[in-house]
């Protein structure tokens, strides 16, 4: 049924007068008068009644107004939310972060900030690791994610850095390094030379921690590797542990304060931990392009 007929019809109905409502549609009275006997035709139905002062509704024609109210509404609601999806303030983002992404306040506080300006705007959220984050946007299982070193590149992938913060490290509580000597004293990477070292990284993949033996190398240092992760948070838990020492962002001091004494960096200004946003390269569009602007616009608050 031609939806136009149906506001036609609503009109006359609301209207009582034929005249008056081809007045308010914007038509001559004859036109309208036909496109009313069209519908009535299609239907089978008497849908009004003529006398002298204007039209009535048949019994069958205020069932119609009843349901044709609710179709009209119907189409109202949905105009409206196509047009909230197509100003991107409704719609579907799938987010990913890595844990030590996850552990700094800009990102719950983004997600806060998203859902209070964009109520519409459901937000699908996952953590896994840089690499695997990287993969999924690439594949479009996810819109976007927040990393910290990138450890793969694409051609069809965009890589931005939101900030920076510095880096720390993190050691077990009763470590020999700390012995005598003021907590949260500054240490240097030559101070790692032959202590057990925990790497979050996967086997051979570039990233904060590859950056990290790149530094030790030029230092002529060698850690001892003694275990890797595939999460950063994992490595803390293995600090804590007393397993041995780890580099995080400084964002992540708050994990294990018991067990943990989180110390500066002397080259920690050779060592940052940056807050990496990766998307597809193609201009992103709708609800994406919302989250994506917030992202840029707390990120330099």
């Amino acid at each position: 049924m031609d939806l136009r007929l149906l506001r036609y019809f609503q009109t006359v109905a609301e209207e009582g007068h034929m005249t008056r409502a081809a007045a308010r549609l914007g038509l001559q009275q004859p036109p309208l008068s036909q496109q009313i006997k069209a519908l009535e035709l299609q239907l089978g139905l008497q849908l009004f009644e003529r006398h002298p002062k204007g039209v009535r509704l048949t019994e069958a024609g205020r069932l119609l107004q009843a349901e044709t109210a609710k179709i009209l509404r119907d189409m109202a609601d949905m105009q409206q939310r196509m047009a909230r999806v197509a100003q991107g303030e409704q719609g579907r983002v799938a987010v990913g972060f890595t844990s030590s992404a996850a552990a700094h306040r800009f990102t719950p506080a983004a997600l806060r900030e998203c859902r209070r300006r964009y109520p519409d705007i459901a937000l699908e959220l996952s953590e896994a690791n840089a690499a695997e984050i990287t993969a999924a946007v690439l594949a479009h299982r996810l819109d976007c994610g927040l990393i910290r070193v990138p450890v793969s590149q694409a051609d069809d992938l965009w890589f931005e850095t939101l900030f920076r913060e510095p880096v720390v490290l993190a050691l077990p509580v009763d470590h020999h390094l700390l012995r005598g000597r003021p907590v949260r004293r500054t240490l240097s990477l030559l101070d790692l030379h032959d202590e057990p070292l925990i790497l979050a990284r996967r086997p051979g993949a570039p990233g904060l921690y590859a950056n990290l033996l790149a530094q030790c190398e030029a230092l002529g240092v060698k850690p001892h590797i003694a275990a890797e992760v595939d999460r950063m948070m994992s490595n803390l838990n293995l600090v804590a542990a007393g397993v041995g020492i780890s580099v995080v962002p400084a964002s992540m001091q708050g994990s294990h304060p018991d067990a943990i004494v989180y110390c500066p960096l002397k080259e920690a200004e050779l060592l940052d931990a940056p807050m990496t946003l990766v998307r597809r390269r193609a201009a992103p569009t709708g609800a994406v392009a919302t989250f994506l602007a917030l992202l840029a616009e707390l990120a330099l608050a």
